[in-house]
C-alpha cells in the first residue's frame, strides 16, 4: 500500500467563492497496488475542466467522497499482472476506459462502452472496486482517473502512450478538451471542407472545437460567447466572426445560418437556440453537460420539416488510441494550436482558486501541477 496526495470532494454544492468555501481539500490517501491490467502512474500535469466544476456545484451528481480530475498526462511507475504497459512509459489519460467486450465496443463505438460508463457512474475502476481509501474508508474515483493527485492507479485501457518531448501542460489537454472538442467536429459532426460551423461557448472544449473546425476547412466559422476576451481569441484562431449571444441573429444574417452548430455551454436553452438557428438540414452537435433536470425543448415537427439532426457527442465520439495520436500530429504540424487554450499553470494547492476562475468565465483551461 502506497500513498497519494489527492484533491478530494467530500460533498457537492459548496457556496461560491470556492476560495472561501474550500470544497476541494488536498488529502493523504492510501493507494492500493495496481491489479491485473492496471498501472500506477505519477501525474505530471492535470487540466481543470468544466466537468470537474459540474461535480463540485452538483450539476452532475456523483457518489461522495470523490477524488476529482479527469484530464492529465502521467508517467507509468509500476504495472500490475498481465499488463501491456511498462514502467517509464508516458501516457495521456482518457476518461472512459473501453472494455472491448460489450456491444458498443464490438460495433466500433467504444465511447459508448457499457462497462466503462457503469464503472464511471459508480466511481469505481473498470476492474471493479476502489484503489483509493482514507482511514480505511473507500474514496470514489472520478471517471476512472482521479487525476488531481500526485499518483493514481488506473486501468491501462484509460491510457494512450505518447512521446516524451511534448510539454506536460500541452499533453494533458489531449485527454479531454482536445479529444472532446476536436472529436465533436471530426467524428460526431463529420465536418466537410467548406461547410459553415457555429460554436456556442468558448471554454476549453468549445475552443478546441473551433480550432478543429478551422483545421477541417470549415468556412465560415462563427464563435458565440458572452466574454469579449474569448471572442477576441476566437478571431485570432481563425473564426470569421465572434459575437455575443444577443448578436447571433445579425451574425447569421450576414454570414448565413450554420450547417453545423456545436453547443458546448451545457444549457438546454442554448442547445434549443443552436437548433432553432441552424440551417435547414443542419447538424446540431451537443457536447455540453447540463444539469439532469435541465430540459431541451424543440418543435417536434421541425425534425422532419427542416430535416435537422441532433447529435449527442460523448468524448467526441472518439477512439482515444486512434484519435489522440492524430491530434498530436496535427498539433506538431501547426494545424491545431492547442497551446492557445491555456489560461495559466498553477500548483495543485490553488485548485479552489482555479475553480473560481473557471466558474467566472475568466479562465479557459488551467493546468494544475501536483
Amino acid at each position: 500500500m502506497s500513498q497519494t496526495t489527492a484533491a478530494v470532494l467530500a460533498a457537492m454544492g459548496a457556496a461560491q467563492p470556492y476560495a472561501t468555501s474550500q470544497p476541494l481539500a488536498l488529502e493523504q490517501l492510501d493507494l492500493a497496488p495496481p491489479g491485473p491490467g492496471e498501472v500506477l502512474v505519477r501525474i505530471e500535469a492535470a487540466g481543470l475542466c468544466h466537468s470537474d466544476l459540474s461535480v463540485v456545484n452538483a450539476d452532475r451528481p456523483r457518489p461522495m467522497p470523490m477524488a476529482l480530475g479527469h484530464e492529465a498526462v502521467a508517467r507509468v511507475e509500476a504495472a500490475g499482472p498481465n499488463t501491456r504497459l511498462k514502467p517509464g512509459q508516458r501516457v495521456v489519460m482518457a476518461f472512459l476506459p473501453a472494455c472491448g467486450h460489450c456491444q458498443p465496443c464490438h460495433t466500433g463505438e467504444p465511447w459508448l462502452c457499457v462497462s466503462g460508463a457503469a464503472a464511471n457512474g459508480k466511481g469505481e475502476l473498470l476492474g471493479g472496486g476502489f484503489r483509493l481509501s482514507h482511514h480505511g474508508q473507500p474514496v470514489h474515483h472520478h471517471l476512472g482517473l482521479s487525476a488531481f493527485a500526485t499518483h493514481a492507479v488506473i486501468d491501462e485501457r484509460s491510457c494512450v502512450v505518447i512521446d516524451d518531448d511534448i510539454p506536460a501542460e500541452i499533453a494533458a489537454l489531449f485527454g479531454c478538451a482536445v479529444l472532446t472538442g476536436v472529436g465533436a467536429v471530426f467524428n460526431s459532426a463529420a465536418v466537410r471542407a467548406g461547410e459553415s460551423v457555429a460554436v456556442w461557448g468558448l471554454g476549453g472544449v468549445g475552443l478546441a472545437a473551433l480550432i478543429g473546425a478551422v483545421a477541417a476547412g470549415a468556412e465560415p466559422v462563427i464563435a458565440i460567447d458572452p466574454v469579449p476576451e474569448k471572442r477576441a481569441l476566437a478571431l485570432e484562431l481563425g473564426a470569421r466572426a465572434a459575437v455575443a449571444p444577443q448578436d447571433v441573429a445579425s451574425a447569421f444574417a450576414e454570414h448565413g445560418a450554420p450547417r453545423v452548430a456545436i453547443e458546448s455551454v451545457g444549457k438546454g436553452a442554448v442547445l434549443a437556440e443552436a437548433y432553432r438557428t441552424a440551417a435547414r438540414g443542419g447538424r446540431i452537435v451537443t457536447v455540453g453537460l447540463p444539469n439532469p433536470a435541465d430540459p431541451f425543448t424543440i418543435p417536434a415537427v421541425s425534425l422532419v420539416a427542416e430535416a435537422k439532426t441532433v447529435i449527442g457527442s460523448y468524448m467526441g465520439s472518439a477512439v482515444p488510441a486512434r484519435d489522440i495520436p492524430r491530434y498530436i500530429a496535427l498539433w506538431r504540424a501547426g494545424r491545431l494550436p492547442v497551446h492557445r487554450l491555456l489560461s495559466g499553470i498553477r500548483p495543485m494547492a490553488e485548485i479552489n482558486d482555479a475553480l473560481d476562475a473557471l466558474a467566472s468565465g475568466q479562465a479557459i483551461r488551467q493546468i494544475l501541477i501536483p
